[in-house]
């Protein structure tokens, strides 16, 4: 399974256009204080010394009006957050992992620093930013370096912790007593980019960026051996280089991006175990079966370059038109090892064995084009006409072949070779034309169409067994809406999509679906400010055999009120529904059955802020409040997260700050998995 898998990786190539950030402006040079001195040329601070009184009094009707006076400006400015974190965690403290996974420790809770250089030789501004580093499941840096009209240099980067084992998921042993996640993993994904602009703020900006997008492992995965599966150790390493270059033409009527990439691809997974494993079926026409041994890798290489082109333009005054282009063809590679002992079975022929290797080897391919085009027309002065079309077409092909040996205690050893080939051809079209007519300065109406259509086609697609399938994806989406704008106090806009659909891809796809937004605010008073907003997905799919019908609403209303200078209070509350039904095929016997998943759930959360009285014109602030999330259907959960903040100034730019926050969790029928969490964080803010 894990070859058939591996057969069909692909490797996403859409680049991120570089946000295009305006040059920042020169800081001013300060005009130094008239040297009069030797002693004056080593430091402003010795402009009052004796010795500078006694040179001659410069003719002060003969300079120019430039004071002096040294700069004031800081070249440093910013703060600095730093604290400790104290937690004290019941129950279940996976559960806790997989929900908040916030640690004990010292903590860089947040940093903002400007530096300014009023000198300008590398740069006019430095900038850093940086949060949440010092054992955090989710850290931030990012750096920016510019110096006007010659470069602007961007550093980003992330670090996140996934930590997933919730024991009532993916455990078909639950029943038993043995309490297991069979598909639980422990990760950390480290995500860098690096940008530089050359000339910035002229009309040919020449660019370079490279980006890593990595992560590494470990968890349980199951190792499938025909009749019966074995939760076994899992590890994991991936990363993804991007290289890229281009040039950017700003001009008074268009713009364009030309830019060209490539990328490389490392996938590798091991799966491994040592110890004696029933796994989840341990008894076979009289049989005990069993796992002794497992060592399974396969590993992928890939390599890709693209080229992507950019077009926007104005050329008249009622005209905006865009296109995009983006080609790649990725190129992989894979190598599958396999090597298992234990009292196993094939159970077409009800044959055990002792031992099996495997090697596999694999080569794919993907030419993926993707193109744009889109304008938006201006007639008259109060209707808008925006039309825009986009394809994108990919085929991959893969070949291959497995070499599978099967060990028997008693016979000779049985050797099956199997060669692979693989064909998806996917095509996705669309196409949209809106109109919006504003009927008066208080009224927008907006009209519009969508045709949506593609074809799919698979060759001897491994996972979904031999022989091929095509598939056709047709649908007719009408859309509308309205925005009014009755008064400055009160604004109030809707929008609706409902499609009529042939065949689609997928049995969860968007079929016959209605989707509807609304959405008005109204400022009762200058202390008062009302929101509400409603949503809902209606969907179905009547196609025999499938019969999906999924429906989803929400509705919310949000508050601020600021009574006094004081105080300020905020509150949420969202009330949210989610039904879906779909018939599926059981997999151990193939027997048609009924998937029913329903929750409704109350969301809410309140957030009081007060202004304590002052002392030394040091104002502290108490704010308290918190969150809930009630739960009732399938899986019944309740979560709540009261929450408490105090910040006391010491000084001018020195302040204390402390938080404490309770987790609770429960679930109705797994109640195993409930915790509970108190956390105290408190530290200093410094800033300049």
């Amino acid at each position: 399974m894990k070859l058939a898998l591996a057969l069909f990786v692909t490797i996403p190539l859409l680049a991120q256009q570089a946000a295009q950030q305006p040059a920042p402006a020169a800081t001013p040079a300060t005009s130094p204080a008239p040297a009069t001195s030797p002693a004056a040329t080593t430091s402003p601070a010795v402009a009052t010394s004796p010795a500078v009184a006694t040179s001659p009094t410069p003719d002060t009707s003969a300079t120019t009006d430039t004071s002096p006076t040294p700069s004031s400006e800081q070249w440093i400015t910013g703060t600095v957050d730093f604290g400790y974190r104290f937690t004290s965690v019941g129950g279940d403290s996976d559960v806790y992992r997989s929900v908040v996974n916030l640690g004990q420790g010292p903590r860089l809770l947040g940093l903002d620093l400007t530096i300014v250089d009023p000198k300008k030789r590398l740069f006019d501004h430095l900038e850093v930013r940086a949060n949440n580093w010092g054992g955090d499941p989710y850290n931030t840096l990012h750096v920016n370096a510019s110096k006007q009209g010659i470069y602007d240099f961007n550093f980003d980067y992330r670090d996140i912790a996934y930590f997933n084992l919730l024991p009532s998921f993916a455990d078909p042993l639950l029943g038993t007593g043995l309490v297991l996640d069979e598909d639980s993993y422990f990760a950390r994904r480290r995500m860098s980019d690096f940008q530089l602009d050359l000339f910035p703020g002229h009309r040919i900006i020449p660019y370079l960026a490279y980006g890593r997008d990595s992560g590494e492992g470990t968890g349980i995965t199951t190792f499938e051996s025909d009749v019966n599966t074995y939760p076994v150790a899992d590890y994991t390493f991936d990363k993804t280089d991007n290289y890229r270059g281009g040039v950017r033409l700003e001009f008074n009527r268009f713009h364009a991006t030309l830019e060209q990439g490539g990328t490389t691809l490392r996938d590798d997974q091991q799966a491994y175990d040592s110890t004696l494993n029933y796994g989840n079926y341990q008894s076979y026409f009289g049989q005990t079966l069993d796992l002794t041994n497992l060592a399974q890798a396969y590993g992928i290489r890939g390599s890709s370059i693209y080229s992507k082109g950019l077009f926007t333009a104005s050329p008249f005054s009622w005209l905006d038109v865009s296109a995009q282009f983006l080609y790649s063809e990725p190129n992989t590679n894979v190598n599958y090892t396999q090597y298992d002992t234990g009292n196993l079975v094939v159970e077409s022929a009800i044959l055990f064995y002792t031992g099996e290797q495997a090697l596999g080897y694999a080569e794919g391919k993907q030419p993926h084009t993707t193109g744009s085009f889109g304008f938006e027309l201006r007639p008259l002065k109060r209707v808008r006409i925006l039309e825009s079309w986009m394809t994108d077409r990919m085929h991959t092909a893969a070949a291959g072949l497995v070499t599978d040996m099967i060990l028997q205690p008693v016979s000779a050893a049985q050797t099956t070779l199997t060669p692979l080939t693989s064909l998806l051809a996917v095509n996705y079209n669309q196409e949209q034309i809106d109109v919006l007519l504003d009927l008066t300065h208080k009224l927008t109406l907006r009209g519009g169409y969508r045709y949506v259509w593609g074809d799919a086609q698979t060759g001897n697609m491994l996972i979904a067994g031999p022989g091929q399938e095509s598939s056709e994806l047709r649908q007719q989406v009408g859309i509308a809406g309205v925005n009014f704008r009755a008064t400055q106090k009160l604004s109030v806009n809707a929008d609706f999509e409902g499609a009529v659909s042939d065949s689609a891809y997928f049995r969860t796809s968007l079929y016959n679906y209605q989707k509807m937004r609304a959405r008005a605010r109204y400022q009762v008073a200058a202390k008062l400010s009302l929101q509400a907003s409603f949503s809902l997905l209606n969907n179905q799919n009547p196609t025999p055999g499938i019969n999906y019908d999924f429906l989803s609403r929400q509705n919310s209303l949000s508050a601020s009120w600021t009574p006094s200078k004081r105080v300020s209070i905020l509150g949420e509350y969202t009330r949210s529904t989610l039904y879906s039904n779909i018939g599926y095929l059981e997999p151990e016997y193939l027997t048609a059955e009924t998937s029913l998943y329903r929750d409704n759930a109350h969301n809410a959360s309140a957030l009081v802020d007060l202004a304590l009285p002052a002392y030394a014109k040091l104002a502290p602030h108490l704010a308290f409040g918190g969150s809930l999330f009630i739960s009732s259907g399938s899986r019944p959960t309740s979560y709540y997260q009261p929450l408490a903040r105090l910040s006391l100034p010491l000084h001018k730019g020195l302040v204390w700050k402390s938080e404490y926050r309770y987790y609770g969790y429960d679930e109705t029928f797994y109640e195993y998995e409930g915790f509970r969490a108190h956390i105290l964080q408190t530290g200093l803010t410094i800033s300049r």
